[in-house]
């Protein structure tokens, strides 16, 4: 495998760490939607609202980062379509991070229940209780994380064809563990 150019360390650690958050989010908000009203329900409720807020944060961190550490360029090798699909997939990915926690927090708002991150600092109601659009916001909410979820499996697997199939190094640059590079 030829010898790429990686992402920066802490590119990497916020990839992956805000990833892992999402993996466990996503499951938590399917599980607890399909639970009665209870106090089990109330902690997963509180826990994906936590997790949320955090990959909010951390996503804000990222871009930041990402500003002030432009990523080595893709493969020239490959294939024009495929920079613009991954360059698209990415953009979107940065507006579903976003959207999907501020679409929680405005459905949280709007249906009367207040967001305290980690049980201690109440974050503000940022719309008035309003049922009808609180059910909207939820519908809302749904629909963007199907959204993102269909847009990581495609992401995930496109880093995988690239690896096995094309075998180019595009993965490498976020697993430098598995071949040779050299950091920006």
């Amino acid at each position: 495998m030829k010898q790429v150019l990686a992402y920066t360390r802490t590119a990497i650690a916020l990839h992956w760490l805000i990833a892992l958050l999402v993996f466990v989010t996503f499951p938590v908000g399917v599980i607890m939607s399909d639970m009665a009203l209870s106090p089990d329900k109330l902690k997963l409720l509180s826990y994906h609202k936590w997790l949320g807020v955090t990959v909010f944060i951390l996503l804000v961190v990222r871009l930041v980062w990402r500003v002030a550490h432009r990523p080595a360029p893709l493969d020239v090798a490959m294939p024009h379509w495929q920079m613009l699909a991954a360059k698209a997939v990415h953009v979107l990915l940065y507006v579903l991070l976003f959207a999907i926690p501020l679409s929680g927090w405005l459905m949280s708002s709007a249906k009367g229940f207040q967001t305290v991150y980690l049980g201690v600092l109440p974050l503000p109601d940022l719309l008035a209780r309003d049922k009808v659009l609180g059910d909207a916001l939820s519908a809302l909410h749904q629909v963007l994380n199907i959204t993102m979820l269909l847009l990581v499996i495609a992401h995930i697997a496109a880093a995988l064809k690239h690896h096995f199939v094309d075998r180019d190094g595009t993965l490498v640059r976020m697993l430098p563990f598995l071949g040779r590079r050299t950091s920006k």
